[in-house]
């Protein structure tokens, strides 16, 4: 099993939501603000969680998910904010929402129906397997892939 591909995934849906959350201001994105605090290891460098959780922020700046101006040492992404190609990956609508999404008035369901608000959903619940197959739509270039089964 791929487990680091799913650390990967919740890495970097947290970080794209967090800068949609601050979009179109510039942030410093914190590795300890996604993952949590982690111990260094007896040498002093950061643990390979943390390695792993820069490694993906800095791999969506160089796919042209996210810019940033410099790091903070190996905390951070100093002055970070999404690019349009990721502002629009996350703005646009999932097909197929669940037949409860109908009752919702449009605008509702129009929030409801972005990649981000799936996302952020499935980074709460902890459903790993709906979490990989929306960040697997992030990195498509169309949404024509998903089905709603769970």
């Amino acid at each position: 099993m791929d487990l680091h591909i799913d650390d990967f995934y919740r890495d970097a849906a947290a970080g794209l939501l967090m800068l949609y959350q601050a979009f179109p201001r510039k942030v410093a994105l914190y590795v300890e603000d996604l993952i949590g605090h982690e111990e260094p290891d007896e040498f002093g460098l950061p643990s390979k969680r943390h390695q792993s959780c820069l490694g993906a922020m800095l791999w969506l700046a160089e796919e042209g998910y996210l810019r940033f101006d410099s790091t903070i040492q190996f905390q951070a992404l100093d002055q970070a904010v999404l690019t349009e190609k990721a502002f629009q990956r996350l703005t646009r609508a999932v097909p197929d929402l669940p037949p409860a999404a109908e009752a919702l008035p449009p605008s509702v369901r129009r929030v409801h129906a972005s990649l981000a608000h799936q996302l952020r959903d499935a980074l709460k619940s902890g459903h790993g397997d709906r979490l990989a197959r929306l960040a697997g739509l992030l990195f498509e270039s169309s949404l024509t892939s998903l089905r709603h089964d769970d």
